[in-house]
């Protein structure tokens, strides 16, 4: 079961990973607050999709995010660590997503 600081240091990996790639990031023109429950921890991370990047990382819940998403720790894990599939999970109903079409399929291209 994921902890809580390694649920964190994933979406820090993630934010990481987009700003090393400016081209594939410049591809997703979004810019839009993210909120991410993490189902079976009960805690929030909050921050912000700007030019396909990920910033302003905060802990804590921001009821006002344009996206919401929602899935275990480990799932988050696994989705940034490239061994579970966005659009799979999504599927599946092991990721939740509250968003527009149009901003559903940009962020699949993040993840």
């Amino acid at each position: 079961m994921a902890t809580v600081d390694q649920c964190r240091q994933a979406l820090l990996d993630l934010a990481a990973r987009l700003a090393a790639d400016p081209d594939a990031a410049a591809r997703v023109k979004l810019d839009r607050s993210l909120a991410c429950h993490i189902r079976d921890l009960n805690v929030y991370f909050h921050g912000r999709l700007r030019g396909g990047t990920f910033v302003d990382i905060a802990d804590g819940d921001d009821p006002r995010a344009q996206l919401r998403l929602s899935l275990s720790g480990d799932d988050l894990l696994a989705l940034v660590a490239g061994e579970l599939n966005f659009a799979g999970a999504w599927a599946s109903g092991r990721v939740s997503v509250k968003a527009g079409v149009t901003d559903l399929l940009k962020l699949r291209k993040l993840l």
